[in-house]
């Protein structure tokens, strides 16, 4: 168990700091813009990079590497890649409603829960 809680570590590590340079870059390239570009980025990027991996760990045996690679780096570089994996694995389970609740419920939840953050800490900060 340690072992693995290490290479979660160690992939998170590396994951956040291959998100802050991305953003970092994205600024760099084309300057600081209303949309966030450097979010988007690393969510599609890390989105693509999880569903590759899942496919080829799967057929070649190497889902042990998945606490490193889908936990840690991927989480932390970002983890809205486990989310657009577990929508997917749901969806292509044949659960599309609980798919479909589960996106809508995530992102309303989490946009409230954020909401529901900022409003509580202004109310302790004010």
């Amino acid at each position: 168990m340690f072992a693995t809680l290490l290479q979660v570590a160690l992939g998170g590590a590396i994951g956040s700091v291959a998100r802050y340079l991305v953003g970092v870059g994205i600024v760099r390239l084309v300057g600081h813009g209303v949309f966030p570009l450097g979010v988007i980025t690393v969510n599609i990027v890390g989105s693509c990079l999880i569903g590759a991996f899942v496919v080829i760990a799967a057929s070649r045996g190497l889902t042990h590497l998945s606490p490193f690679v889908v936990v840690g780096l991927l989480g932390g570089f970002t983890t809205f890649s486990a989310f657009s994996l577990e929508a997917v694995t749901l969806w292509e389970r044949g659960e599309s409603s609980a798919a479909v609740f589960y996106v809508v419920a995530s992102v309303t939840c989490s946009i409230f829960g954020l909401l529901l953050g900022m409003w509580l800490a202004r109310g302790v900060v004010a």
